[in-house]
């Protein structure tokens, strides 16, 4: 398989230090993995925000472990008062829809500035940690058609995080910038994460990607993050 090159958004050549968002998907442990063979040293943020699919983060706790990471925070943002979406209220997750996603069309699972906030608390923490990467596992060729998943959202951020900083007021008067946004899925098909998984040694065995799972984690098989997912295996000629 071809090496895929991390995209990030700013022009810093070197970071140590990162603070990676583990939600417990299959994309984000991908993205951890990715950091580790980088050599960052990485501090894993994993969010409870009210999600039907709360099972996630011990999927989440469990590929921490596994990748080695020291420290592993799961902060408390209770996004079920914001609603407005399947996955934080009394919403029907869609199943079996014949569409998975597309650039005009946002789907009720779409939570309202999740990436937004979720990449605001990693920024604050970064700069208390000295950190200077923030990696996500956001991905804008198979996805479910959220505007929180294109490269453009992530520029943006990237800038907001250095004009709005601390460490990036101080890093611009000598002429750099303070952090970068690590998205090396951003133009990856699920099939393409998937083989990158597996060369990186991912268990995805340890990942929860379903919107809606029973009580117990099992997948329903039939949200669209499910198809997703089966689909790029399938693509990819391997099994789960």
């Amino acid at each position: 398989m071809r090496r895929i090159v991390v995209v990030a958004f700013t022009l810093l050549s070197v970071a140590t230090r990162a603070v990676v968002l583990l939600s417990g998907g299959m994309d984000s442990a991908v993205v951890l993995a990715w950091m580790v063979r980088e050599r960052f040293e990485c501090i894993a943020l994993s969010f409870d925000y009210g999600q039907r699919h709360r099972v996630e983060l011990e999927c989440a706790r469990r590929v921490a472990a596994r990748h080695g990471v020291t420290e592993h925070l799961i902060q408390r943002i209770d996004l079920r008062a914001v609603g407005a979406s399947a996955l934080t209220a009394e919403i029907e997750v869609p199943k079996d829809r014949v569409s998975t996603g597309g650039a005009n069309e946002i789907p009720i699972t779409y939570v309202p500035a999740r990436n937004t906030l979720f990449l605001s608390y990693a920024l604050g923490l970064a700069e208390s940690r000295e950190a200077q990467g923030i990696a996500i596992g956001v991905n804008a060729v198979d996805y479910s058609g959220y505007p929180d998943c294109r490269p453009e959202f992530l520029r943006a951020y990237a800038n907001l995080a250095n004009l709005a900083t601390r460490a990036g007021v101080e890093a611009a008067a000598k002429g750099s910038r303070a952090f970068e946004i690590h998205a090396p899925l951003i133009g990856l098909s699920k099939r393409q994460i998937i083989e990158l998984g597996r060369e990186l040694g991912v268990d995805f065995g340890m990942t929860l990607s379903c919107y809606d799972p029973s009580p117990t984690g099992d997948p329903c098989s039939r949200c669209d993050a499910c198809r997703l997912r089966a689909r790029g295996f399938s693509d990819a000629g391997l099994s789960e």
